[in-house]
This record gives structure tokens, sequence and C-alpha cells, in this order.
């Protein structure tokens, strides 16, 4: 189990190995202990012919870098989560650019029942601070709940401090590695969260907090959720680029509305208007528009044995539940026939396959088929 945690470490950092050419790669070839086994040829074939990627794979000497890694997290005990891990948050998965690897430190499940991000302005107002606070202690009446956001001043250290206060979980994405906290005046809040919730990040250590990590922070808040609630913000900054990447998964968005003489509520109120948010009053319409009166089962590769028969709740993408439609139908089909249908792209076709054998709804089979597993 370590030397594969080493090969996933190794295939995560590969310049120019993204979560597209990622699936791809284990599409064709299994585990990333493979990947690193298989001829030049055979990597050009999936990462192009002329591509650098295959050769950096194939000529890979940096273990020694890798087994560094590796040592850090064991020795913090930081669990790293690769895309083939039952662990991997599951809603996340579903995004076509879902990171290759997560590092978590912490005590959650990352498959709750029921997952909120709250996001917002950095300089809140006494109205913001207060109705971020309320949301979270009436959730508190809906068992399995996380409360997921971004650690930073703020609405995100506001959600935080309230799940503590609450007692709900609550985990922090980062936009750096595990071997430091930004910003340092929330490293006390960082050691409280890791007791009941925790830190979730998809960079390696010695990774800073530049500029351009934020948006890549703000798009597993918004994948890794069921819903995304706006509590204050600008039209312009981090959490509407947070709404437009929830809006890009089809997730539900949410904003608190706010004075219409107030900034600091006028992003949400546009988001509202523009028809991107629904207006939220409090939690009892929040669990009433997500459908949460009644406890749901844990999302995750178990929940894939209960074979859900209605899209609505299954937690898979349109294009999932369209092809396990396909396979109820056949119940087995070659790449072939289901190119033959031209429902999706080669690119997302591959995506799609990928996510439906790691939920269990499918297995692979010799000569490119596939089978639906009953």
């Amino acid at each position: 189990m370590k030397e594969d945690a080493l090969y996933q470490l190794a295939l995560g950092s590969i310049p120019g190995i993204g979560p597209v050419y990622a699936r791809r790669l284990l599409h064709r070839f299994g585990e990333a202990r493979s990947v690193f086994h298989a001829p030049e040829a055979a990597l050009a074939d999936v990462l192009g012919k002329k591509s650098k990627r295959a050769y950096d794979i194939a000529h890979f000497k940096a273990f020694s870098a890798v087994e560094k890694e590796q040592a850090f997290l064991d020795r913090y005990s930081i669990r790293s989560f690769f895309l083939t891990d039952q662990h991997y948050p599951q809603r996340l998965l579903r995004c076509p650019d879902a990171p290759i690897l997560l590092f978590f430190k912490g005590h959650t499940d990352l498959n709750a029942s029921r997952i909120i991000s709250i996001i917002g302005t950095r300089s809140p107002s006494d109205y913001g601070k207060q109705a971020t606070e309320k949301l979270v202690k009436d959730m508190t009446s809906l068992p399995g709940t996380l409360i997921i956001s971004g650690l930073a001043y703020g609405i995100d250290a506001i959600s935080h401090q309230a799940a503590l206060k609450y007692h709900l979980p609550t985990v922090g994405v980062l936009g750096h590695g595990l071997d430091q906290i930004y910003p340092r005046e929330h490293a006390s809040l960082a050691r409280e969260m890791l007791k009941t919730g925790g830190l979730l990040t998809k960079f390696g250590t010695a990774t800073r907090p530049d500029a351009y990590n934020f948006p890549i922070r703000n798009r597993i808040v918004a994948g890794i959720s069921d819903a995304v609630i706006v509590t204050e913000t600008r039209p312009r900054g981090g959490s509407m680029l947070t709404v437009e990447n929830a809006l890009a998964y089809h997730r539900k968005v949410f904003a608190i509305p706010g004075r219409i003489t107030d900034e600091r509520s006028s992003g949400c109120n546009v988001l509202i208007r523009e028809g991107k948010a629904r207006l939220l009053t409090g939690a009892a319409q929040l669990m009433e528009e997500m459908n949460w009166q009644k406890p749901s089962p844990t999302p995750g590769v178990g929940q894939a044995s209960l074979f859900p028969t209605a899209k609505e709740g299954s937690g898979l993408s349109d294009e999932e539940w369209s092809l396990l439609q396909l396979f109820r139908e056949k119940k087995a089909l070659s790449i072939s026939d289901i190119h033959a249908q031209g429902r999706q792209s080669a690119g997302l076709l591959a995506i799609t396959l990928l996510n439906l054998e790691l939920l269990g709804h499918i297995s692979s089979l010799p000569g490119k088929m596939y089978r639906l597993c009953e």
C-alpha cells in the first residue's frame, strides 16, 4: 500500500498531468503504479505522440522527493486521497477537474450526509456575522451536516467558529500545503477544527499561499458540497468565482439578501436578481429546498449497491445518469457501441466511464467492454 501511495504522489507531481490526463491514464492502465511501468510509446498513445508528459513519466527520477513528501504525511498523520480511493470525496470526484490527490488532516467524513459551503466577504458587517452564525446554529437540528469554508478572514472564519461553537464538524479548504497555516492568525482556529473537522488541500508541502492557488481552492469548496451559500459579498471577488464554479458543477447556490445601500451585500443581491442564486432566509428554507427533512444515506462507494432508480438523490451527473440508463438497457457495451450513441465526446466519455466504475455501477472487461454491476 505504501508503494502504491508513492506512485500516486509521483503521478501528482508530474508537470502537466492534471485531472483530465490523470483520468485518461488510469482508464488505460488501471493504477498509478502501472502508469510508471508502461512503455513510453503506450503513454504517448494516451498523452499525445509528441507529448513531453509521456517522457517525464517514463523517465521519472524524483522518487527521493516523493519519499520525503510521504515521510511528512506519515509523521503528521495526514491522509492522502487518490482519485481511486474509496474515501475520496465522492461529490468532488464527479467534477471533471477534480484534483488527482487530496491531502487531509482531521477526523471527519468528507462524504457526510449533507455538506454545505458557506462563503463571503473578508470584511463582513454585523448583519453578515449574525446571519452566518444563526444559519450554522439552526443547522444543528439536522444531524450529519458538515460545514465547509476556506479558513480566510471574514465569513469563512465566522462559519468555522460558529460550527465549533454549535458542535458541527467543519473543514477548511486551503490554498497551500499542510506544512503551514494562512493566515497565521487562524492557527489556533485551525487547531480547534482538527479535533472534530479538519483541513483539506490539493497542494503538497512547500506550496506557498500564492494568489493563483486560491481559485483552485475555491473550485474544491464548490465541488465538495451539496450547496453553496453566500452570506455577504461584493459583485467581484473570490466568492463570485466560487459561485460560478458551483453553477458549473450543478450545485445549488443560495444567497442571503441585504440592504440595497450596503455594498457588502451588493453581490448577493446581484446573484438573486440574475437568478444565479436562490434568496435564502434561513436554515428551515434551506432544508426544505434541499429536501433534507428526512435523513439520507451517506453518498459514497457503498451507496452504489443501493442502485438508485431515480436521478434525484443519486448523486450522479447528467452524463453519468444517461450512460447508466444505457447500461441498464443493454447490460454490456463496448466503447464502439457507446460512441455509436453519440451522447458524449471521447474525452468526457472516458471520465464518465471511469467515474461509474469507481462508484461501482459498472465494471470493465477485456476488449474495451463494460458491463453493468447488478
